[in-house]
Protein backbone atom coordinates (compact mmCIF):
# COMPACT_ATOMS: atom_id res chain seq x y z
CA UNK A 1 0.00 0.00 0.00
CA UNK A 2 2.53 2.41 0.96
CA UNK A 3 4.27 1.94 -2.52
CA UNK A 4 1.14 3.01 -3.94
CA UNK A 5 0.99 6.34 -1.99
CA UNK A 6 4.77 6.76 -2.52
CA UNK A 7 4.39 6.59 -6.25
CA UNK A 8 1.25 8.84 -6.77
CA UNK A 9 3.09 11.50 -4.44
CA UNK A 10 6.77 11.46 -6.50
CA UNK A 11 4.70 11.57 -9.93
CA UNK A 12 2.89 14.51 -8.49
CA UNK A 13 5.22 16.16 -7.01
CA UNK A 14 7.52 15.91 -10.18
CA UNK A 15 5.12 17.07 -12.52
CA UNK A 16 3.58 20.11 -10.47
CA UNK A 17 7.03 21.73 -9.55
CA UNK A 18 9.36 20.43 -12.59
CA UNK A 19 6.53 21.41 -15.32
CA UNK A 20 7.23 25.04 -14.76
CA UNK A 21 10.96 24.78 -15.48
CA UNK A 22 9.86 22.91 -18.91
CA UNK A 23 7.20 25.74 -19.64
CA UNK A 24 10.91 28.23 -19.48
CA UNK A 25 12.79 26.24 -21.63
CA UNK A 26 10.43 25.22 -24.60
CA UNK A 27 9.09 29.42 -24.53
CA UNK A 28 13.32 30.26 -24.52
CA UNK A 29 14.14 27.92 -27.47
CA UNK A 30 10.61 29.31 -28.72
CA UNK A 31 9.08 25.60 -28.92
CA UNK A 32 5.65 26.05 -29.49
CA UNK A 33 2.06 24.39 -30.22
CA UNK A 34 1.37 25.11 -34.01
CA UNK A 35 -2.39 26.00 -34.78
CA UNK A 36 -4.16 24.51 -37.80
CA UNK A 37 -6.33 27.15 -39.89
CA UNK A 38 -9.15 24.73 -40.32
CA UNK A 39 -10.41 23.98 -37.01
CA UNK A 40 -12.19 26.50 -33.96
CA UNK A 41 -11.23 30.43 -34.72
CA UNK A 42 -10.89 30.36 -30.83
CA UNK A 43 -7.88 28.24 -30.68
CA UNK A 44 -6.03 30.84 -32.66
CA UNK A 45 -4.76 32.38 -29.60
CA UNK A 46 -2.70 29.52 -28.40
CA UNK A 47 -0.42 29.42 -31.31
CA UNK A 48 3.08 29.27 -29.65
CA UNK A 49 2.03 28.01 -26.46
CA UNK A 50 4.91 25.10 -25.05
CA UNK A 51 3.97 21.61 -26.32
CA UNK A 52 5.70 17.91 -25.01
CA UNK A 53 4.93 18.81 -22.28
CA UNK A 54 4.00 14.77 -22.37
CA UNK A 55 7.95 14.56 -21.46
CA UNK A 56 7.96 15.98 -18.33
CA UNK A 57 4.71 13.35 -17.18
CA UNK A 58 6.77 10.46 -18.35
CA UNK A 59 9.35 11.36 -16.84
CA UNK A 60 7.55 11.67 -13.71
CA UNK A 61 5.78 8.56 -14.00
CA UNK A 62 9.31 6.61 -14.53
CA UNK A 63 10.42 8.31 -11.09
CA UNK A 64 7.40 7.67 -9.31
CA UNK A 65 7.09 3.86 -10.20
CA UNK A 66 10.61 3.24 -9.78
CA UNK A 67 11.50 5.57 -6.71
CA UNK A 68 8.33 4.16 -5.05
CA UNK A 69 10.58 1.20 -5.10
CA UNK A 70 13.28 2.27 -4.23
CA UNK A 71 12.11 4.65 -1.42
CA UNK A 72 10.20 1.34 0.32
CA UNK A 73 13.19 -0.95 -0.01
CA UNK A 74 15.71 1.71 1.69
CA UNK A 75 12.44 1.93 4.87
CA UNK A 76 12.96 -1.74 4.90
CA UNK A 77 16.40 -1.76 5.51
CA UNK A 78 16.38 1.33 8.00
CA UNK A 79 12.78 -0.96 9.68
CA UNK A 80 10.96 1.84 10.83
CA UNK A 81 8.62 0.28 13.82
CA UNK A 82 4.96 0.08 13.37
CA UNK A 83 4.92 -0.38 9.67
CA UNK A 84 5.51 -2.53 6.79
CA UNK A 85 8.09 -1.07 4.78
CA UNK A 86 9.22 -4.04 2.87
CA UNK A 87 8.05 -2.78 -0.27
CA UNK A 88 7.26 -4.66 -3.44
CA UNK A 89 9.70 -5.72 -5.88
CA UNK A 90 9.85 -4.82 -9.61
CA UNK A 91 7.95 -6.45 -11.79
CA UNK A 92 7.81 -7.82 -15.38
CA UNK A 93 4.34 -6.86 -15.95
CA UNK A 94 5.18 -3.24 -14.77
CA UNK A 95 8.15 -2.73 -16.56
CA UNK A 96 6.80 -4.12 -19.19
CA UNK A 97 3.35 -1.78 -19.37
CA UNK A 98 5.93 0.86 -18.69
CA UNK A 99 8.46 0.25 -21.25
CA UNK A 100 5.29 0.35 -23.71
CA UNK A 101 4.15 4.05 -22.01
CA UNK A 102 8.02 4.99 -23.21
CA UNK A 103 8.39 3.76 -26.56
CA UNK A 104 4.90 5.35 -27.50
CA UNK A 105 5.99 8.37 -25.85
CA UNK A 106 9.24 7.93 -27.68
CA UNK A 107 6.76 8.35 -31.27
CA UNK A 108 5.07 11.10 -30.11
CA UNK A 109 7.93 13.34 -28.93
CA UNK A 110 9.64 12.52 -32.34
CA UNK A 111 6.56 13.57 -33.69
CA UNK A 112 5.64 16.85 -31.38
CA UNK A 113 9.72 17.80 -32.61
CA UNK A 114 8.94 16.97 -36.10
CA UNK A 115 6.09 19.96 -35.75
CA UNK A 116 7.65 22.82 -33.56
CA UNK A 117 11.14 22.29 -35.38
CA UNK A 118 10.16 24.03 -39.02
CA UNK A 119 7.38 25.19 -36.89
CA UNK A 120 4.16 23.88 -38.54
CA UNK A 121 1.79 21.15 -37.54
CA UNK A 122 2.97 17.61 -40.28
CA UNK A 123 4.89 16.32 -37.84
CA UNK A 124 6.11 12.66 -38.83
CA UNK A 125 4.71 11.01 -41.63
CA UNK A 126 1.59 8.96 -41.36
CA UNK A 127 2.70 6.18 -42.39
CA UNK A 128 6.04 6.47 -40.74
CA UNK A 129 4.31 6.90 -37.45
CA UNK A 130 1.87 4.27 -37.89
CA UNK A 131 4.45 1.69 -38.91
CA UNK A 132 6.34 2.73 -35.34
CA UNK A 133 3.34 2.10 -33.58
CA UNK A 134 2.74 -1.06 -35.36
CA UNK A 135 6.20 -2.43 -34.30
CA UNK A 136 5.84 -1.54 -30.62
CA UNK A 137 2.42 -2.83 -30.30
CA UNK A 138 3.35 -5.89 -31.97
CA UNK A 139 6.69 -6.82 -29.58
CA UNK A 140 4.69 -5.71 -26.31
CA UNK A 141 1.73 -8.11 -27.53
CA UNK A 142 4.37 -11.12 -27.80
CA UNK A 143 6.24 -9.77 -24.66
CA UNK A 144 3.21 -9.97 -22.36
CA UNK A 145 2.78 -13.41 -23.52
CA UNK A 146 5.76 -14.61 -22.22
CA UNK A 147 7.36 -14.74 -18.56
CA UNK A 148 5.35 -16.78 -16.82
CA UNK A 149 5.88 -17.09 -12.68
CA UNK A 150 5.90 -20.34 -11.12
CA UNK A 151 1.94 -20.66 -11.05
CA UNK A 152 2.30 -20.26 -15.08
CA UNK A 153 0.13 -16.99 -15.28
CA UNK A 154 1.89 -14.72 -17.71
CA UNK A 155 1.37 -10.68 -17.72
CA UNK A 156 -1.29 -11.30 -20.61
CA UNK A 157 -3.67 -14.19 -21.91
CA UNK A 158 -4.36 -15.32 -25.24
CA UNK A 159 -8.08 -14.62 -24.44
CA UNK A 160 -10.55 -12.08 -24.89
CA UNK A 161 -11.62 -10.48 -21.54
CA UNK A 162 -15.04 -9.11 -20.09
CA UNK A 163 -14.38 -8.42 -16.45
CA UNK A 164 -12.01 -11.09 -16.64
CA UNK A 165 -10.64 -13.46 -19.30
CA UNK A 166 -13.15 -16.20 -21.18
CA UNK A 167 -12.05 -18.87 -21.77
CA UNK A 168 -14.22 -19.65 -24.59
CA UNK A 169 -12.83 -16.86 -26.33
CA UNK A 170 -8.89 -17.92 -26.14
CA UNK A 171 -6.68 -17.08 -29.83
CA UNK A 172 -4.16 -18.10 -31.40
CA UNK A 173 -0.91 -16.90 -30.18
CA UNK A 174 -0.93 -14.81 -33.44
CA UNK A 175 -4.03 -13.56 -33.31
CA UNK A 176 -3.96 -13.38 -30.19
CA UNK A 177 -1.01 -10.41 -30.77
CA UNK A 178 -3.09 -8.90 -33.55
CA UNK A 179 -5.77 -7.99 -30.66
CA UNK A 180 -3.53 -7.17 -27.95
CA UNK A 181 -1.74 -4.83 -31.22
CA UNK A 182 -5.30 -3.33 -31.97
CA UNK A 183 -6.25 -2.62 -28.06
CA UNK A 184 -3.15 -0.28 -28.21
CA UNK A 185 -3.90 0.99 -31.45
CA UNK A 186 -7.69 2.02 -30.62
CA UNK A 187 -6.57 3.57 -27.29
CA UNK A 188 -3.48 5.33 -28.25
CA UNK A 189 -5.33 7.23 -31.27
CA UNK A 190 -8.38 7.56 -29.01
CA UNK A 191 -6.30 9.59 -26.20
CA UNK A 192 -4.69 11.47 -29.07
CA UNK A 193 -7.89 12.52 -30.29
CA UNK A 194 -8.83 13.88 -27.03
CA UNK A 195 -5.90 15.82 -26.22
CA UNK A 196 -7.80 18.81 -28.39
CA UNK A 197 -9.08 20.70 -25.72
CA UNK A 198 -7.33 22.54 -22.46
CA UNK A 199 -7.17 19.99 -19.56
CA UNK A 200 -9.39 17.70 -21.48
CA UNK A 201 -7.23 14.31 -21.76
CA UNK A 202 -5.25 15.34 -18.35
CA UNK A 203 -8.15 15.53 -16.17
CA UNK A 204 -10.11 12.38 -17.79
CA UNK A 205 -7.43 10.10 -17.76
CA UNK A 206 -6.53 10.98 -14.07
CA UNK A 207 -9.90 9.47 -13.38
CA UNK A 208 -9.30 6.44 -15.94
CA UNK A 209 -6.23 5.29 -14.25
CA UNK A 210 -6.94 6.20 -10.63
CA UNK A 211 -10.00 4.18 -11.52
CA UNK A 212 -7.58 0.71 -12.60
CA UNK A 213 -5.14 1.85 -9.07
CA UNK A 214 -8.83 0.55 -7.18
CA UNK A 215 -9.00 -2.54 -9.67
CA UNK A 216 -5.49 -3.44 -9.77
CA UNK A 217 -5.44 -3.06 -5.99
CA UNK A 218 -8.85 -5.00 -5.39
CA UNK A 219 -7.55 -7.72 -7.99
CA UNK A 220 -4.17 -8.32 -5.60
CA UNK A 221 -6.52 -8.11 -2.29
CA UNK A 222 -8.54 -11.10 -3.93
CA UNK A 223 -5.54 -12.97 -6.24
CA UNK A 224 -6.17 -16.85 -6.60
CA UNK A 225 -2.28 -17.00 -5.96
CA UNK A 226 -3.07 -15.81 -2.66
CA UNK A 227 -5.76 -18.44 -1.64
CA UNK A 228 -9.00 -16.71 -1.52
CA UNK A 229 -11.86 -18.18 -3.05
CA UNK A 230 -14.58 -17.84 -4.60
CA UNK A 231 -14.64 -15.30 -7.41
CA UNK A 232 -10.42 -14.77 -6.87
CA UNK A 233 -8.64 -13.22 -9.95
CA UNK A 234 -5.93 -15.39 -11.99
CA UNK A 235 -3.90 -12.50 -12.69
CA UNK A 236 -0.32 -11.68 -12.39
CA UNK A 237 1.46 -8.80 -10.58
CA UNK A 238 -1.23 -6.33 -9.42
CA UNK A 239 0.01 -4.72 -6.94
CA UNK A 240 2.55 -3.64 -9.25
CA UNK A 241 0.47 -2.36 -11.45
CA UNK A 242 -1.70 -0.81 -9.17
CA UNK A 243 1.58 1.02 -8.56
CA UNK A 244 2.04 1.71 -12.04
CA UNK A 245 -1.20 3.17 -12.32
CA UNK A 246 -0.87 5.97 -9.47
CA UNK A 247 2.00 6.76 -10.41
CA UNK A 248 0.46 7.62 -13.60
CA UNK A 249 -2.57 9.36 -12.11
CA UNK A 250 -0.23 11.46 -9.88
CA UNK A 251 2.20 12.84 -12.80
CA UNK A 252 -1.35 13.59 -14.65
CA UNK A 253 -2.51 15.30 -11.82
CA UNK A 254 0.40 17.32 -11.23
CA UNK A 255 0.55 18.56 -14.59
CA UNK A 256 -3.33 19.25 -14.97
CA UNK A 257 -2.08 22.08 -12.88
CA UNK A 258 -0.30 23.92 -16.14
CA UNK A 259 -2.62 22.24 -18.49
CA UNK A 260 -6.16 23.21 -17.13
CA UNK A 261 -7.41 26.56 -19.13
CA UNK A 262 -5.88 28.47 -20.19
CA UNK A 263 -3.23 25.98 -20.24
CA UNK A 264 0.46 27.24 -20.25
CA UNK A 265 1.52 23.85 -21.54
CA UNK A 266 0.38 21.28 -23.97
CA UNK A 267 0.46 17.30 -23.10
CA UNK A 268 1.48 16.95 -27.34
CA UNK A 269 1.79 13.57 -28.57
CA UNK A 270 4.49 12.37 -26.56
CA UNK A 271 2.08 12.64 -23.72
CA UNK A 272 -1.39 11.34 -25.85
CA UNK A 273 0.52 8.09 -27.03
CA UNK A 274 2.17 7.41 -23.66
CA UNK A 275 -0.98 7.76 -21.92
CA UNK A 276 -3.07 5.39 -24.37
CA UNK A 277 -0.37 2.85 -24.38
CA UNK A 278 -0.45 2.90 -20.80
CA UNK A 279 -3.92 2.48 -20.27
CA UNK A 280 -4.18 0.10 -22.90
CA UNK A 281 -1.64 -2.03 -21.08
CA UNK A 282 -4.08 -2.13 -17.95
CA UNK A 283 -6.67 -3.39 -19.83
CA UNK A 284 -4.99 -6.01 -21.35
CA UNK A 285 -2.99 -7.27 -18.33
CA UNK A 286 -5.86 -6.97 -15.74
CA UNK A 287 -8.29 -8.98 -18.20
CA UNK A 288 -10.45 -6.33 -18.18
CA UNK A 289 -10.80 -5.45 -21.73
CA UNK A 290 -14.76 -4.53 -21.40
CA UNK A 291 -14.62 -2.96 -18.45
CA UNK A 292 -11.80 -0.97 -19.83
CA UNK A 293 -13.96 0.37 -22.99
CA UNK A 294 -16.55 1.77 -20.61
CA UNK A 295 -13.83 3.23 -18.06
CA UNK A 296 -12.09 4.26 -21.30
CA UNK A 297 -15.16 5.43 -23.01
CA UNK A 298 -14.19 9.12 -23.68
CA UNK A 299 -11.56 8.14 -25.39
CA UNK A 300 -14.13 5.64 -27.38
CA UNK A 301 -16.12 8.06 -28.27
CA UNK A 302 -13.68 10.65 -29.42
CA UNK A 303 -12.22 7.89 -31.82
CA UNK A 304 -15.78 6.88 -32.90
CA UNK A 305 -16.25 10.21 -33.78
CA UNK A 306 -13.60 10.22 -36.18
CA UNK A 307 -13.97 7.02 -38.04
CA UNK A 308 -17.99 7.51 -38.02
CA UNK A 309 -17.23 11.28 -39.62
CA UNK A 310 -15.09 9.86 -42.24
CA UNK A 311 -16.84 7.01 -42.91
CA UNK A 312 -20.51 9.32 -43.54
CA UNK A 313 -18.35 11.82 -45.43
CA UNK A 314 -17.36 8.76 -48.49
CA UNK A 315 -20.63 6.76 -48.06
CA UNK A 316 -22.74 10.44 -48.13
CA UNK A 317 -20.74 11.84 -50.95
CA UNK A 318 -19.63 14.94 -49.16
CA UNK A 319 -21.89 15.23 -46.35
CA UNK A 320 -21.00 15.49 -42.62
CA UNK A 321 -22.25 13.33 -39.58
CA UNK A 322 -21.10 16.12 -37.14
CA UNK A 323 -20.20 19.73 -37.60
CA UNK A 324 -16.25 18.40 -37.16
CA UNK A 325 -14.74 16.01 -35.52
CA UNK A 326 -13.08 14.41 -32.78
CA UNK A 327 -16.44 15.13 -31.09
CA UNK A 328 -15.08 17.81 -28.55
CA UNK A 329 -14.48 20.20 -31.61
CA UNK A 330 -18.27 19.47 -32.83
CA UNK A 331 -19.74 20.97 -29.48
CA UNK A 332 -17.20 23.92 -30.36
CA UNK A 333 -18.82 24.51 -33.05
CA UNK A 334 -22.32 24.73 -31.44
CA UNK A 335 -21.28 27.58 -29.61
CA UNK A 336 -20.32 25.95 -26.26
CA UNK A 337 -17.10 27.48 -24.73
CA UNK A 338 -14.25 25.47 -24.56
CA UNK A 339 -14.13 25.15 -20.48
CA UNK A 340 -17.53 24.09 -20.73
CA UNK A 341 -17.03 21.65 -23.09
CA UNK A 342 -14.44 20.24 -21.36
CA UNK A 343 -15.93 20.35 -18.15
CA UNK A 344 -19.13 18.65 -19.16
CA UNK A 345 -17.01 15.72 -21.13
CA UNK A 346 -15.34 15.32 -17.53
CA UNK A 347 -18.53 14.31 -15.69
CA UNK A 348 -19.35 11.84 -18.67
CA UNK A 349 -15.78 10.79 -18.20
CA UNK A 350 -16.67 10.48 -14.45
CA UNK A 351 -19.90 8.65 -14.45
CA UNK A 352 -18.08 6.16 -16.99
CA UNK A 353 -15.20 5.62 -14.85
CA UNK A 354 -17.99 5.11 -11.91
CA UNK A 355 -19.83 2.50 -13.95
CA UNK A 356 -16.53 0.25 -14.96
CA UNK A 357 -15.61 0.21 -11.64
CA UNK A 358 -19.02 -0.83 -10.33
CA UNK A 359 -19.63 -3.43 -13.16
CA UNK A 360 -16.03 -4.66 -11.88
CA UNK A 361 -17.30 -5.02 -8.68
CA UNK A 362 -20.46 -6.16 -9.67
CA UNK A 363 -19.07 -8.62 -11.37
CA UNK A 364 -17.12 -9.81 -8.46
CA UNK A 365 -20.29 -10.11 -5.78
CA UNK A 366 -22.11 -12.45 -7.96
CA UNK A 367 -19.59 -14.53 -8.14
CA UNK A 368 -19.93 -15.22 -4.30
Amino acid sequence: MLNILAAGLIALVVTLLGTRSWILFLKRHAYGQFIRDDGPTTHHVKRGTPTMGGAVVLLAIVLGYLGSHLLLSGLGLIGLPGLDNRGQPLTVSGLLALGLMVALGGVGFADDWAKIRPARSLGLHAKGKLVLQTLIGIVFGFLVLQFPDPAGITPASRAISLERDVALLTLPTVVAVLWILFIIAAYSNGTNLTDGLDGLLTGSATMAFGAYVLVNFWQWNQECARGVEPGCYIVRDPLDLAVLAAAVAGALAGFLWWNARPAKIFLGDTGSLAIGGGFAALTIMTRTELVGVVIGLLFVLEALSVVLQVGWFKASHGKRLFKMAPLHHHFEMLGWEEVTVVIRLWIINGIAVIGGVGLFYAQWVLAQ
